[in-house]
């Protein structure tokens, strides 16, 4: 497996990148990473780490694009920044897979541009996997296509339905459609539509109509489809209101308990992983032809290690085989 890595994202520089990438290394003999990046800021850490350089490969690339950045703009300005190399790296069949914590609309756009989109793909989406009662809800899309379609959005069902079976083992996941009623005809026209499309679709069976927000960590439906931005403001709103239950209860439940504070702890953190994104290491970018994992702005190097598990676990799966042949048979 080779993956190139974008040494350049993230909040926190270089360091956790080269750290995570050899930690993934040392657990994976049949691993090869390739660092992209300024090779002045990369080289000597990766000497300074010690690690061989048989499988850990340094790869230049010309400056990368920064938070505040538009996308479009920076790649156009920047042709050459990490993550565009990373990209063409995977175009040329030089790795298997892209891995960046970098600015999320810039790793969408420059996949985009080098249209390596999976056999009958006409949209790729960003797959996240939810916490609820019952287990895990995949959510898609949430940030890769703003203005989805609705047949955009019927193979976000398709392609996230094959990530749910193969990642949590559920043999036919039901779909949901993300909407503001459960009625069939709540919703603006691109939803309308969707919900006919999938009613009339051989994948009908396992599409449960339209779900409202409240229901999404009930676990409602084991997929729930939606366009970009909807999706993205959910994902916030999640990360956001996890974050401020969990100091919560760290600092005001834990504290009251009237049991053995060790225990009261272990409990507390073993809930806490359910919603960390250190946890998950990152979200796939399914429908691209080659595999691409985008990892949170603030990733750490357990997340970044993580996501080079995932990117592994997702070829050793053929997820992607098995994307191309369930969308020939759900044209």
């Amino acid at each position: 497996m080779r993956i190139a890595l974008d040494a350049m994202g993230g909040d926190f520089g270089v360091q956790p990148n080269i750290d995570g990438a050899i930690t993934a290394l040392k657990d994976n003999p049949d691993l090869h990473v390739t660092l992209v990046g300024d090779l002045s800021s990369i080289g000597p850490l990766v000497a300074k780490s010690g690690y061989p350089i048989d499988r850990l490969h340094l790869h230049a690339s010309e400056g990368y694009v920064e938070m505040g950045e538009k996308p479009i703009e920076a790649l156009r300005q920047k042709p050459n920044c990490s993550i565009v190399v990373c990209w063409q790296l995977m175009a040329t069949q030089q790795v298997d897979a892209v891995v960046s914590a970098g600015h999320t609309g810039a790793v969408v756009a420059a996949g985009l541009r080098t249209r390596l989109f999976l056999k009958g793909v006409k949209r790729p989406g960003i797959a996240v996997a939810l916490p609820t009662t019952k287990g895990k809800t995949i959510l898609m899309d949430v940030g890769a296509n703003p203005g989805a379609r609705p047949e955009h959005l019927v193979q976000y069902g398709v392609m996230g339905s094959v990530y749910s079976r193969e990642m949590f083992g559920i043999e036919r996941p039901t779909v949901g459609l993300m909407n503001i009623g459960s009625e069939d005809g709540k919703g603006t026209d691109v939803l309308r539509e969707s919900h006919t499309l999938f009613s009339q679709s051989p994948f009908r069976d396992q599409f449960i109509g339209n779900i409202e927000g409240r229901e999404l960590y009930t676990g409602a439906a084991d997929v729930v489809i939606c366009e970009g931005f909807v999706g993205n403001v959910l994902l916030k709103a999640a990360e956001g209101l996890a974050d401020m239950m969990m100091k919560t209860v760290a600092a005001e439940v834990i504290g009251a308990l009237n049991v053995e504070r060790g225990l009261a702890t272990q409990a507390f953190q073993s809930l806490a992983k359910r919603f960390e994104y250190h946890e998950a290491g990152g979200a796939p970018l399914l429908g691209v032809e080659g595999l691409s994992i985008i990892c949170h702005g603030a990733s750490t190097a357990r997340s970044i290690h993580n996501a080079l598990r995932l990117a592994t676990t997702l070829k050793a799966r053929r997820i992607n085989e098995q994307i191309v042949d369930l969308l020939s048979q759900n044209p």
